[in-house]
């Protein structure tokens, strides 16, 4: 495809300025075009695999009414076709023209910014393929950030984000994979600390739940942050903290699940006919819990997992609800019911959407405690702690059946699945603390 970002005759109306290069001396100066985007002028842009409206707009440092605007054939929360081509409006980030012997790692270090970023910002074309002449864009926003909550959060940027994070944070932060979900996926668990007492928090067992992923790899990275800089997070000196405790995190439990969420069905999906079967012939997919096979990983553990079942009463694979043909047939479950043997922790967290509630009990298997640790993380949040009965077969539920320990269901935010990224910044106020709380309880 025609990269949108060359330069050449009259398609660029980019304001010319003069930028030092920090690498040359003096007398070595050069002169590199940079400037900002005006004029007015569009760009073109084709639709590729995994690309959302958030995403797209994200990318070329945009609104997503701006995007909308441009092209009238998209609609809010519908996938967009592979293939099509955007109209993509005049964004406010500084573009640069391509310079002789310019690489990633040198366009990184010239703006301050991660060599991610810039990559991400250019996914037409590779650093591989760069020519001089070529205009790339150089975003702007919150610098050295490398969690991004403003576009869709799925297993690519997670993975991404965990390199990133293991690199620069590499006394802070320890990543390693679980296990596979049923695509083959990896189910990544995150370390912080090296404490004696071990500790667990997940998100996205539930594929429309996504947001919980976002809201703790942003806490992976402040905290790691402080740590390594001996600052305080929320007041709280969290290297010390970490020598307390361990802190593992499983941001996104469900990897299959939230990308058929995010990026829709496509006909390549080798479960393709399956999945729009069990979605009864729609495309649309912002509504699916389950993971590809259609179970409710939620509905997975062996905790009263028969009057589950009975109680759901659903006949089969579909969008939600169905706890599988057995407990733990499912490798994401499999995966988190291992790991957890394998690390015998002493209290844990699985954060789900929405209702801001807390989810401290199962059965009277609660060991003593329990409901005083739900008050205190009710009070940090804002939560409100609540004794729930009706309920069975689910992580929290089979955690403390199964080592009469303290497990909690943290349920963030408000509204209706999937919680829209608008929310974040008040969800993760209320999160940071709750797990600061759960760290020091």
């Amino acid at each position: 495809m025609h990269c949108p970002f060359w330069l050449s005759g009259n398609e660029c109306s980019c304001e010319r300025i003069r930028y030092k290069d920090k690498h040359f001396n003096e007398t070595n100066n050069r002169d590199r075009l940079i400037g900002r985007k005006g004029g007015g002028q569009l760009l073109s842009y084709t639709v590729r695999p995994g690309d959302t409206l958030l995403r797209v707009a994200r990318d070329f440092g945009i609104s997503a009414a701006s995007l909308l605007a441009c092209n009238p054939r998209l609609t809010e929360g519908e996938p967009m076709p592979v293939g099509i081509i955007l109209q993509i409006p005049p964004a406010s980030d500084v573009w640069y023209t391509v310079q002789e012997g310019d690489t990633l790692q040198r366009l990184s270090e010239l703006f301050g910014i991660e060599a991610a970023a810039v990559e991400a910002a250019n996914r037409c074309c590779a650093p591989a393929k760069w020519v001089p002449g070529m205009l790339l864009r150089i975003p702007v926003g919150p610098p050295n950030r490398i969690v991004d909550a403003r576009a869709e959060y799925g297993p690519n940027e997670l993975s991404r984000d965990c390199a990133l994070l293991a690199d620069r944070y590499s006394t802070a932060v320890e990543a390693r994979s679980i296990g596979e979900s049923v695509m083959g996926k990896p189910i990544i668990a995150i370390k912080l600390g090296n404490g004696p007492r071990v500790i667990h928090a997940n998100g996205a067992f539930h594929a429309n739940e996504w947001i919980t992923s976002v809201l703790l790899m942003a806490f992976v990275e402040d905290a790691a942050r402080a740590a390594e800089m001996n600052l305080l997070l929320r007041a709280v000196d969290i290297k010390s903290l970490l020598t307390k405790v361990t802190l593992w995190i499983v941001p996104m439990v469900n990897p299959d699940g939230v990308q058929l969420v995010q990026e829709g069905l496509h006909v390549g999906h080798p479960l393709y006919a399956e999945l729009l079967e069990m979605n009864r012939g729609s495309g649309r997919f912002s509504r699916w819990k389950a993971n590809v096979r259609g179970v409710d990983l939620n509905d997975q553990f062996p905790a009263h997992w028969e009057e589950e079942c009975s109680r759901r009463g659903t006949p089969g694979p579909g969008p939600r609800d169905y706890p599988g043909p057995s407990p733990l047939s499912e490798p994401e479950a499999a995966a988190m019911a291992a790991f957890t043997e394998e690390q015998q922790f002493e209290l844990v967290l699985a954060l789900h959407t929405q209702g801001q509630e807390i989810y401290w009990n199962y059965r009277g298997y609660e060991p003593p405690g329990s409901e005083g640790i739900a008050f205190r993380l009710g009070q940090a949040s804002g939560y409100r702690p609540v004794y729930l009965t009706g309920s069975d077969a689910g992580y929290k539920d089979w955690f403390i059946q199964a080592y009469r320990k303290p497990g909690f269901t943290i349920e963030a935010g408000i509204g209706v699945n999937p919680l829209p990224l608008e929310q974040f910044d008040d969800m993760y106020d209320d999160i940071v603390k709750l797990l600061l709380e759960a760290m020091q309880s």
